[in-house]
């Protein structure tokens, strides 16, 4: 991964800073319910304020394509941002472009802060219009990328106005480059990565990445239902993609010739509904009865995989081995979750995950301050993960 520039790296004393951070947060009846997503980028802000900039945050909120819906304003965030800061004041501006919001700015004393309105409010933000970009350019003298989350998308404030002025990754999306290149840049090995999930079909091209960068690949979830049918072997009611049985074998294939590990579970808990405490058994994968479907990997899966964890030094983790959020259908996750904690707190394991529906796996089984690193990043961290060029991250790199 090429250097890029950090906070460390700009003068910011009595300077406008843009800030693009991600307050796409969850909001109930006007009130934040998950305030996760502000509280990962106070270390950022906190710098700021530190060396005296005037801080100015640039978000998005929902979908609004362009108009103006006043569901998706920020000023909800603006508010949950002063509270999380300890009632610290936040002022919020009623648009995120024009002579109002400049007058706001400058009345800022350093290390004040103000919040813009939503920025998809204009259409320009997401078409990476260069005129909008401009208008927000002039807004600030140096820009600052704190949103990972919305790397993977070239729109005007995460790729265009990083082109516009002296640039930096704010220290949360330094954390994650940082974090991502000790997992898959340049990793210490043997390297494990875990993919769970539904469908093959859906992670295509991160498998295909991942086979020639790990060397273990261990298939979890719907997903290792078509591997298996792939093999041969009869899966009942289970979900499968047994269209896609010629490309699951396709990837074996390379995956052989690139030394690569797969690891399918060699047993799983099948049952004949996904409810809570519905009846279940622990059957070897080929025997599967014909009226029941799988819905976890078995207890040996999930024995060996942990064993196979214990001789590798890096482990990348996306999507649950089972439907985690159903009891007892959850065991596989929960029991390999704690092993990988297990060894990272001993020291012997880095753990990065992310994306779908790991981190709420992660958080079921109890384990997610115990991993190395979780990005929230969701859409970013897949895009990642199937070797993708992020724009808003090359932009970042180009302007270091």
């Amino acid at each position: 991964m090429s250097q890029f520039n950090t906070i460390d790296d700009l003068q910011l004393s009595g300077k406008r800073a843009l800030v693009r951070v991600d307050f796409n947060v969850p909001i109930r009846d006007g009130k934040i319910t998950d305030n996760s997503r502000i509280v990962r980028v106070l270390p950022t802000i906190k710098d700021l304020k530190s060396q005296g900039a005037k801080i100015v945050l640039m978000a998005h909120f929902g979908r609004p394509k362009g108009a103006v819906v006043p569901a998706m304003s920020l000023a909800p965030v603006a508010k949950g941002l002063s509270d999380a800061m300890g009632g610290e004041k936040v002022t919020f501006a009623s648009d995120c472009i024009g002579s109002e919001v400049a007058a706001l700015i400058d009345q800022l004393e350093d290390g004040e802060i103000l919040l813009l309105e939503n920025l998809r409010y204009h259409a320009g933000e997401e078409a990476n219009d260069p005129i909008f970009a401009q208008e927000l350019a002039k807004l600030g003298d140096v820009y600052i990328n704190d949103a990972f989350s919305a790397a993977h998308r070239a729109h005007a404030s995460t790729e265009a106005l990083a082109r516009l002025l002296p640039a930096a990754a704010g220290r949360l999306m330094q954390t994650e480059l940082e974090h991502l290149e000790q997992a898959l840049g340049q990793p210490e090995r043997p390297v494990a990565a875990l993919v769970g999930g539904a469908k093959v079909s859906t992670k295509l091209e991160l498998l295909g990445n991942l086979v020639g960068k790990v060397d273990v690949l261990v298939i979890g979830g719907g997903m290792a239902n078509t591997f298996l049918n792939a093999h041969g072997i009869e899966v009942g009611r289970s979900l499968c993609e047994a269209d896609l049985a010629d490309t699951a074998l396709s990837i074996l294939k390379e995956a052989d010739a690139k030394g690569c590990k797969i690891m399918l579970p060699s047993d799983v808990v099948v049952a004949s509904e996904l409810a809570p405490g519905a009846a279940s058994s622990n059957v070897s994968a080929d025997a599967v009865p014909a009226d029941q479907m799988i819905l976890d990997a078995g207890q040996n899966a999930a024995q060996e995989i942990s064993d196979e964890l214990k001789d590798c030094k890096t482990l990348v983790w996306n999507g649950p081995l089972g439907c985690f959020e159903t009891e007892p259908f959850d065991f596989a996750t929960n029991a390999v979750a704690r092993s990988a904690a297990d060894l990272t707190k001993d020291g012997s394991l880095l753990t990065v995950a992310g994306g779908g529906d790991t981190v709420a796996a992660l958080i079921h089984a109890g384990v997610a301050e115990d991993f190395t690193y979780i990005s929230t990043a969701g859409g970013a961290f897949l895009e990642w993960l199937e070797g993708k060029t992020l724009p808003g991250v090359k932009a970042l790199q180009d302007a270091a």
